[in-house]
C-alpha cells in the first residue's frame, strides 16, 4: 500500500498534560470547556496567546464554578466574557454555556507537540473531568501512529490514549465514541454508548429500557430523556 493510500487516519485522543488551566478547572468542577481557536497576540507574539473558549455545564452554578476555577488558576490570565455566541447553539454540549476570551502562556500548549509528530487538529478540543478530547488527522502511515503517540507523551509529559480511530481502508470507527457524539453532554453520551454496547438498538433489542436503567443506576425516565435527546442531536445535527 502506498503512503497516500495508507496515510490520513482520523483519531479521537483522550489526553492529559501538566500545567493546563482547563484540565485543572474541569477536574475540580462539574463544568466542561470547549477550546475553539488559539492565536498569538499581535503585541507580543512570543509571550502569550489568546484563545476563544466555551464553558458549559448542566446548570448555571456548574458553569460559574468552572469559570471561577479558571480565574483561580496560576496558568490562566484574565477572562473576558463574550456577549455574542460564536457558532451554532448545539456546538457546546451543555444546557448552560458561557463563551470567553483568555490570554495565557503558549509554552503550556500541547498542540505544537501534536503537530510536530504528525497529528493535525481538526475540531474544537473538548475538556471534561480533567481530560482533553482531541480530534486529529495523522499525516503518516498507520504503523507510525503508536510511535508518534509515544513521542508526544515523552515530549509533553502527557498521558495519551486512543479513544477511536478511522483509517482509509476501514469502513467504520473502532469505537462508539466517534466524531458525531461530540454534541452530547457527558450523561447523554454515557447513556447512548451504554445502549449501543448492550444491544438496545439491535433488532430484536438485546436489553430493555428498564434493564439498562437498572444497570446504569438511574431511573427509566432519566435514561429515556438522555437517549431521546442524544438521538435527536445525532439524527439532526443542524
Amino acid at each position: 500500500m502506498s503512503h497516500t493510500e495508507s496515510a490520513g487516519a482520523r483519531l479521537t485522543l483522550d489526553l492529559w498534560h501538566p500545567n493546563c488551566w482547563a484540565i485543572e478547572a474541569t477536574d475540580r468542577t462539574d463544568g466542561g470547556i470547549l477550546a475553539h481557536t488559539v492565536q498569538q497576540t499581535a503585541q507580543s507574539p512570543t509571550a502569550s496567546v489568546n484563545g476563544v473558549f466555551t464553558a458549559y455545564g448542566a446548570t448555571k452554578s456548574a458553569v460559574e464554578d468552572c469559570l471561577d476555577a479558571v480565574r483561580a488558576s496560576s496558568h490562566a490570565g484574565e477572562i473576558q466574557e463574550l456577549q455574542a455566541r460564536i457558532g451554532h447553539k448545539r456546538d457546546a454540549p451543555g444546557t448552560v454555556v458561557r463563551q470567553f476570551l483568555l490570554e495565557y502562556d503558549p509554552g503550556e500548549l500541547v498542540c505544537p507537540t501534536l503537530l510536530e509528530h504528525g497529528f493535525v487538529h481538526s475540531a474544537p478540543v473538548r475538556i471534561e473531568d480533567g481530560r482533553e478530547r482531541w480530534q486529529v488527522s495523522f499525516t503518516g502511515e498507520r504503523p507510525e501512529i503508536q510511535p508518534a503517540l509515544d513521542a508526544v507523551e515523552a515530549d509533553a509529559d502527557a498521558d495519551v490514549s486512543v479513544e477511536s480511530i478511522v483509517t482509509p481502508d476501514s469502513d467504520t470507527e473502532r469505537s462508539v465514541g466517534g466524531l458525531r457524539t461530540d454534541s452530547l453532554t457527558p450523561a447523554q453520551r454515557r447513556a447512548f454508548e451504554a445502549a449501543r454496547e448492550a444491544g438496545y438498538y439491535q433488532w430484536p433489542r438485546g436489553i430493555s429500557v428498564r434493564e439498562l436503567a437498572a444497570e446504569m443506576d438511574i431511573s427509566k425516565t432519566t435514561l429515556l430523556e438522555h437517549l431521546r435527546t442524544a438521538e435527536s442531536k445525532l439524527l439532526d445535527p443542524e
